[in-house]
């Protein structure tokens, strides 16, 4: 039975509606403007993330406020605030800026309306990313800024939703900042921008890689339905998380398509599900290996893998036609160079939130959206490779009639799709249509 805790709501009800409906919370001074004081800051998902990135944006400027906090689950939102509680109390120039009260704490899956009418400039988004187009598109109806984690969809039709978004943010001169933290790194940037200056010539191949052991894992409470003990558990659902090479890897995904100033035109891949076989770890794969091409010809080899016991790796390497390079610290060949590393380097984390705010104060906001859309979307273009085993294109992934959420997001029973089988599944599909396991 659906909890009466919690309203039910289907996606398509959330992608048709989010827009009109979200115009309501517009309040007058709801979009901050360069010049003044404070930038009060809300928190869509209260989870380890997000919790760690509110935390971020607080220590990264001065004349920031954090004065709302919006989970699905009281227990959540209960966790995070006594983790920012317990950072103020040994901070004072913290507990200046943590003004959240018990009337601006809001939980259930209508959370985010009442953050966004909380009378807030900003926004983090760090829900699961599977919940992430309707929160993005319902910020930006809202004319808030946002600093949204990645990815920022697990679909075709998510990633469509999103790069709509990003659009009327563009028209409305909204802020809006990822969570690929790489990007705001001054060792990357560094780095990068010798690249693309031509260091190692012409970027003709590249390889990436996020192989670490497992995750976290969260058993079963008796008192969780299906779709709570889904959503509990993340990272296993590919309606939520889109899959590790998805949720993870897009990191190392981001910083190829940065290099290659591109993102990829096909992809071909295999995967599989080898070790974390148990059903608590829902149906998504452990290991992930991909070859995609870029509209230059450039082939990046992209590998990814969660199994405990194993060798990690995690970085990227870049080969041009005059040298080499690992995007992140050292150039080789005829032009070889290092990076000088500072001796207290600033946490990416934390930059992105200065960047971000620097930019709305100076009446010129920053808008990573698309970009990190694409990356998203290349990721899930690995995925799917890997999932139907066949050749995918960028443009038919696209336009495929993919969403894998299910019809009606509600406390309930709710089915376990089967896991993907390469030669079955298939590119066009939605949720209602999949098996169970």
């Amino acid at each position: 039975m659906t909890d009466k805790r919690i309203n039910p709501v289907s996606r398509r009800t959330f992608m048709q509606t989010t827009a009109a409906a979200s115009a309501a919370f517009v309040l007058p001074g709801g979009v901050y403007m360069a010049g003044a004081d404070v930038i009060r800051v809300g928190l869509i998902g209260c989870g380890g993330r997000g919790t760690g990135a509110a935390a971020d944006c607080l220590q990264s400027s001065d004349g920031v406020e954090l004065v709302a906090l919006g989970d699905l689950t009281p227990d959540r939102l209960a966790q995070c605030r006594k983790a920012l509680a317990e950072q103020a109390a040994g901070n004072a120039s913290f507990a200046a800026k943590y003004k959240v009260t018990d009337e601006r704490c809001f939980t259930g899956f209508d959370a985010y309306k009442k953050v966004l009418a909380a009378d807030v400039h900003m926004v983090i988004l760090a829900t699961p990313p599977g919940f992430r187009p309707t929160h993005l598109a319902a910020a930006v109806a809202a004319g808030k800024h946002i600093f949204t984690e990645k990815p920022v969809a697990v679909d075709a039709a998510g990633i469509r939703s999103v790069l709509a978004t990003y659009e009327q943010a563009r028209q409305k001169g909204l802020g809006i900042a990822a969570g690929t933290q790489r990007r705001h790194q001054a060792d990357y940037l560094s780095t990068i921008k010798r690249i693309h200056d031509g260091a190692i010539g012409d970027v003709v191949s590249g390889q990436v890689f996020w192989n670490q052991a497992g995750l976290w894992n969260r058993g079963r409470e008796p008192e969780w339905s299906d779709t709570e003990w889904q959503i509990r558990n993340w990272l296993y659902f590919t309606w939520l998380s889109g899959d590790h090479i998805v949720e993870q890897h897009i990191h190392n995904i981001d910083v190829a398509n940065w290099v290659l100033n591109a993102h990829p035109v096909k992809a071909t891949a295999i995967g599989g599900r080898q070790w974390r076989t148990d059903p608590k770890y829902g149906h998504i794969y452990d290991h992930f290996s991909v070859d995609f091409e870029y509209p230059n010809g450039a082939r990046v080899l992209s590998m990814c893998r969660q199994i405990d016991g194993t060798a990690n790796r995690i970085g990227e390497h870049f080969i041009g036609t005059r040298g080499s390079s690992d995007a992140v610290n050292v150039i080789l060949g005829p032009k070889a160079w290092t990076y000088d590393k500072p001796e207290r380097p600033i946490s990416g984390y934390v930059q992105e939130h200065t960047d971000l705010i620097a930019s709305i104060r100076a009446g010129q906001p920053i808008n990573e959206l698309k970009q990190v859309a694409e990356s998203t979307m290349t990721a899930i273009l690995g995925r799917e490779a890997a999932y139907t085993g066949q050749e995918v294109s960028w443009d038919e992934l696209l336009k495929a009639d993919q969403d894998l959420a299910p019809p009606q997001i509600a406390f309930g029973p709710l089915d376990v799709p089967a896991v993907a089988m390469p030669g079955r599944t298939k590119l066009n599909r939605k949720w209602s249509e999949a098996t169970t396991i």
